[in-house]
């Protein structure tokens, strides 16, 4: 990511405000095509838990269901949430991310080898995590109320309502709840998804088949949301179940991440920790796909429009 900057002449770098108001930007858009995706894997994951009957045979028994149950209107519940998040956490962690891929570009202006990518994504992932907690609570909650007896739906209006009432009848400690496995999942998300995006898209470009533009960004991204989600979803499985868990007389259902593995795999099979994954990659992969072209694009676009760069390079990932 970013430009060799030590070359006389050369054009100035993108501002670091401008790297996080795109990375959050292109995470917004994207939630806003796929948040319909992802409100079907929080309930394929919540399904049969606790050993009891799955309330959903396939993603598509899911979707067919949410709409006859709760209309148009219910498959994008937790929309608001989910822009929050999109807002706290991807902004965060893609600005975080590129800031780092420059600073720890070598001398002679050349990127970071593979695994330093991934340790940049790794501590991107986990700051923006820890930042997006709260937000990411409120969407699995708000996702995962249609499915609950009415006596039992929280019925938050929207995710700022959820907030304040979270903090005024759990305390605001209960913001942050699930905050290890939200920040595990990160570490492993950010680490695949943005040094594979990168690697993936330097392959493409040295086979000589793909050059700098749309196509090739699709393909990497979606080789990206693949190695993604096979990594992410047995630590998603736990940070979903821990954030939506319910503390009966002081107990809570899970100890902690460990807790939530053995009783899936002990209860559900082993198999059960991919639980949802075709509405996962489903999300993953087009998000993945959406936010990179989106960040691309705005890169390349301000890079010419208003740094003057006609070089036609790529948007910097």
């Amino acid at each position: 990511m970013g430009e060799n900057n030590s070359n006389e002449g050369a054009p100035p770098p993108i501002p670091n405000g401008i790297k996080f108001l795109f990375g959050g930007s292109a995470g917004m858009l994207a939630t806003c095509v796929v948040q319909p995706l992802d409100l079907v894997k929080n309930r394929m994951q919540l399904s049969g838990e606790g050993g009891g009957g799955k309330q959903y045979k396939t993603s598509f028994h899911a979707i067919s269901t949410i709409l006859r149950n709760e209309g148009v209107i219910g498959i994008y519940s937790g929309l608001s949430a989910g822009l929050l998040r999109q807002a706290t956490y991807t902004t965060t962690r893609l600005g975080i991310y590129t800031w780092l891929f420059d600073t720890f570009r070598g001398k002679d202006g050349s990127a970071p080898n593979f695994f330093m990518k991934a340790g940049i994504g790794m501590a991107a992932g986990a700051t923006g995590a820890f930042v997006g907690t709260p937000a990411e609570i409120s969407l699995i909650r708000m996702c995962a109320d249609g499915r609950l007896p009415v006596a039992e739906q929280r019925n938050y209006k929207n995710v700022f309502d959820a907030l304040i009432r979270i903090t005024k009848e759990e305390g605001i400690i209960t913001l942050w709840r699930g905050c290890g496995p939200t920040v595990m999942r990160a570490m492993v998300v950010n680490a695949a998804q943005l040094a594979s995006y990168s690697q993936a898209k330097q392959f493409l470009i040295g086979t000589g088949y793909f050059h700098e533009n749309i196509g090739c960004h699709f393909m990497a991204s979606m080789i990206s949301g693949l190695v993604t989600t096979i990594a992410s979803m047995p630590v998603d499985i736990a940070k979903t179940r821990i954030q939506n868990m319910k503390v009966i007389n002081g107990v809570p259902e899970y100890k902690g991440a460990l807790d939530v593995f053995f009783k899936v795999i002990r209860k559900e099979g082993f198999f059960s920790l991919w639980k949802g994954f075709t509405p996962y990659y489903a999300r993953l992969g087009p998000h993945t796909v959406l936010t990179f072209i989106f960040l691309e694009q705005m890169n390349s676009y301000y890079r010419r429009y208003v740094l003057g760069d006609l070089s036609g390079r790529g948007g910097g990932l």
